[in-house]
């Protein structure tokens, strides 16, 4: 229990650090357009362009695998822990945004991107560090937008890189 307070001691010193830096303003608004293609429709439109372009074949089928399998994870891990969003931790302390759901670890977006990233870098291997740059960037843009602490980044790109990899190996 001890070790968990220190994890979250550091976590919550860290986020208010990289809140409080000078860029952080100059970040606001680029990070809320950036965290916008992590909502989901890009997803269904890459989908489609896959799809109208190859068919539906074995890696359409692993990409639907794989968010079926991260979702559930990710519902199951944030209803389960239920830790509190950075506004609701802190006092005096407002979010950018307004998530939607209560709740921060894992963050959603973050898994979803660092999913996507490893699958699409899997059959187009030269968009591997574009895809992966923008996955961190919409890690990082929920940080900054107040909605995540640096472990929900942390472990939501855990969990979609790590749920990729599966199904890729699965089909």
């Amino acid at each position: 229990m001890k070790l968990l307070y220190s994890i979250h001691k550091y976590d919550v010193s860290l986020f208010i650090w990289l809140l409080n830096t000078r860029i952080h303003g100059a970040l606001t608004q680029f990070s809320r357009h950036l965290s916008k293609t992590g909502d989901g429709p890009l997803y269904v439109v890459i989908i489609a362009v896959l799809y109208g372009y190859m068919g539906f074949n074995t890696y359409i089928q692993t990409i639907l695998l794989a968010f079926l399998i991260e979702r559930l994870i990710y519902f199951v891990l944030k209803n389960s822990l239920k830790r509190n969003r950075p506004e609701a931790a802190l006092k005096n302390f407002r979010s950018i945004i307004t998530p939607s759901d209560q709740f921060s670890f894992p963050s959603g977006h973050t898994s979803a991107a660092f999913l996507m990233a490893t699958l699409l870098s899997s059959q187009f291997p030269s968009l591997l560090i574009p895809l992966y740059c923008w996955a961190l960037l919409i890690g990082c843009s929920r940080v900054v937008l107040g909605v995540h602490f640096p472990t929900d980044i942390l472990v939501g790109s855990l969990l979609g890189i790590s749920t990729a990899l599966f199904s890729l190996g699965q089909l």
